[in-house]
């Protein structure tokens, strides 16, 4: 049998040095992580694991990733975005509309969490807001130190707790743990603790089954239509209006 062509024998080996580069651009995207510099997830891609020290980090819409991570550099995702774990320390997480992510966390930064989102696990930060919006489900836990937790349309597993800001569980959301505003501490340094009251709104067709804890003095509204447990350190004011009375 005569030998086969030059360009056949080669073919074999063509094959394999694609799939070589192919194999390599794959791994190569898995991991991201940098010292100096922000960080960007393409979006409809698969990553690993997401990671700076000093710099943001980007995810377009639809990307995957495990682990993000940065110390000194907000998080902002976009629109179905899937993950497990955010976390900075100076810095605000935002993530956007139909997001699936286990746990959330900041030290210095505020968390905003868009439409429909589904989160497995806390939410926290120390020195920043939280807000959840619409059609959102968290798993777990909701707390902040010193800033303000706002909720609409949101069911939340676990408690919703703050020392240091106001709290609104909004229009049809649904709590099923307690809610806890704690005394403030000295060991909170260097968290400044504002002197003014936390004003606390229960709204409309709201429902909180655990029971309201309140450590220090509140400003509480509760609407008619909404639900609570026991109420202890405060006395509710009742509103039926589509908002809670302005002090």
């Amino acid at each position: 049998m005569s030998p086969a062509p030059a360009r056949l024998r080669s073919a074999p080996l063509l094959l394999a040095a694609a799939l070589a580069l192919a194999t390599g651009a794959a791994f190569a995207q898995e991991d991201i992580s940098k010292v100096n510099g922000g960080v960007e997830a393409e979006a409809g891609q698969t990553y690993r694991d997401l990671s700076t020290v000093n710099g943001g980090i980007r995810i377009g819409d639809g990307a995957k990733a495990r682990d993000v991570e940065t110390v000194n550099g907000g998080i902002r995702a976009g629109d179905g975005i899937a993950v497990e774990d955010m976390e900075t320390v100076n810095g605000g997480i935002t993530v956007g509309a139909r997001a699936q992510a286990k746990s959330l966390t900041t030290v210095n930064g505020a968390i905003r969490v868009g439409t429909d989102a589904q989160l497995g696990g806390n939410v926290e930060s120390v020195s920043g807001g939280v807000f959840v919006d619409r059609g959102g489900r968290i798993d777990g836990n909701v707390s902040t130190v010193n800033g303000a937790i706002g909720m609409v349309g949101t069911e939340v597993t676990g408690d919703v707790k703050t020392v240091n800001g106001d709290v609104t569980i909004g229009t049809g959301s649904h709590v099923r743990g307690k809610l806890v505003i704690d005394k403030p501490s000295s060991n909170w340094f260097p968290v400044t603790i504002s002197r003014r009251n936390p004003r606390v709104i229960i709204g409309p067709d709201a429902v909180v089954d655990g029971p309201l804890e309140f450590k220090r003095e509140v400003t509480l509204y509760v609407h008619t239509s909404a639900k609570t447990g026991a109420i202890s350190g405060a006395t509710a004011v009742p509103y039926d209006s589509a908002r809670a009375p302005q002090e």
